[in-house]
């Protein structure tokens, strides 16, 4: 079927509209971090104005900003490895030595993943404060590992099974053992998928608010906890304070998004997401 050159260029502007769209609200929240805060909320907007530093220097001197990011490093990275120890040997067994009841078992963690974080905080919450896990790492850590553990069965079962079973029996036949077979051939393979997956968790992770804002107070609280703090706690006369601090903390994943663009690609394309 022959395209019209018009209709390409109605959906190239479509896709611009729509980038610029979802682009906006960053954009301006960067903005914003520059904007002296006696002018961030003014009516008309202003857009022009002479940047300034001190939203910056406040948010990472004058305020706990970098106890924050500490303790969004740790739970982030530990519940990441977390997810991933305990879903790729899942989803190896999934994909490669599946049962009858293989897909209902797949279905039932993925409905875990479908369930909305209100509906489970109450029971999350009591069963914390009993066991005196309310506040700390290792509560949050095992919440996002939890929250993260079907994502990463799914994905990796689904990039396991583009991966053809006779290339680890022909390691079994060279005298690889079951380590070997997954380190030297399984794990080269499944590396943009890795990849992807890891990103998408240490994303998910990252960004959560629900469950941090409800199980911790300080100790343990994340940046996304601490960003809404400012509003809070202080009101809409530090909107510039805040964004700034916003804008520093999504700049990690933003950097590790762009640096991984190319594994990310590879790996949504291999078999994950059709």
């Amino acid at each position: 079927m022959k395209r019209l050159p018009l209709s390409g260029a109605v959906l190239t502007g479509l896709t611009y509209l729509l980038t610029l769209l979802i682009f906006f609200p960053i954009l301006w929240m960067v903005l914003t971090s520059f904007k002296p805060e006696q002018l961030a909320l003014v009516v008309p907007p202003r857009i022009f104005v002479a940047p300034t530093l001190e939203n910056y220097m406040v948010a990472f001197t004058a305020s706990p900003y970098l106890e924050f990011l500490w303790n969004t490093l740790v739970i982030t990275l530990l519940a990441t490895l977390l997810a991933l120890v305990l879903g790729v040997p899942a989803a190896y067994a999934m994909a490669y030595y599946p049962t009858r009841r293989t897909n209902g078992t797949m279905l039932w963690i993925m409905s875990t993943r479908m369930l909305p974080p209100a509906g489970v905080i109450v029971p999350l919450y009591v069963i914390f404060r009993d066991i005196h896990w309310l506040d700390t790492y290792l509560g949050m850590i095992v919440v996002y590992a939890g929250m993260n553990f079907p994502l990463v069965v799914w994905m990796i079962r689904s990039f396991m099974l583009e991966v053809p079973y006779g290339i680890l029996e022909a390691a079994r036949l060279d005298g690889a053992n079951l380590l070997q077979e997954f380190t030297h051939v399984l794990l080269p393979l499944l590396l943009p998928g890795l990849a992807a997956t890891v990103l998408l968790c240490f994303i998910f992770t990252w960004n959560e608010f629900f469950l941090a804002v409800n199980l911790t107070t300080r100790q343990a609280s994340p940046l996304s906890v601490y960003i809404a703090s400012f509003k809070a706690a202080q009101g809409d006369l530090f909107v510039a304070k805040m964004s700034a601090a916003a804008t520093a903390t999504v700049l990690p994943v933003i950097a590790a998004g762009w640096a991984t663009q190319r594994q990310l690609v590879a790996g949504l394309t291999l078999g994950a997401v059709k």
